[in-house]
């Protein structure tokens, strides 16, 4: 699905483009604009389209919500692996510390 897609699935699920305007308190004509030209929706309403709608972040602006980091059991993606690992990972370094280095030269 394209963002401009989930636009317009969360445009129907709101209940029309009037509905969405207020969700976003911007005026329809704004919100026909958005789904006429086949833009993204503008990143500052995407959480509150996502609140009254359920359609998820990440559909709506991937380029912001990666798939990745998407949080919770709810979020596509959610049994993908973690960005981060969740254990620091052991340093491997091929040059002595000063420790070492101490105990080498004496």
């Amino acid at each position: 699905m394209t963002p401009s897609q989930a636009l317009a699935r969360a445009v129907a699920i709101a209940g029309g483009q009037s509905a969405t305007a207020r969700i976003c308190n911007k005026s329809q004509s704004a919100v026909w604009k958005w789904l006429q030209s086949e833009r993204s929706l503008p990143a500052e309403h995407v959480l509150a389209m996502e609140a009254a709608t359920g359609v998820h972040r990440h559909l709506l602006r991937p380029d912001i919500y990666p798939i990745s980091l998407g949080t919770g059991a709810d979020a596509p993606g959610a049994d993908s692996a973690p960005v981060m690992p969740t254990e620091p990972a052991s340093v491997v370094c091929d040059q002595p510390g000063k420790a070492q280095r101490a105990k080498v030269a004496a």
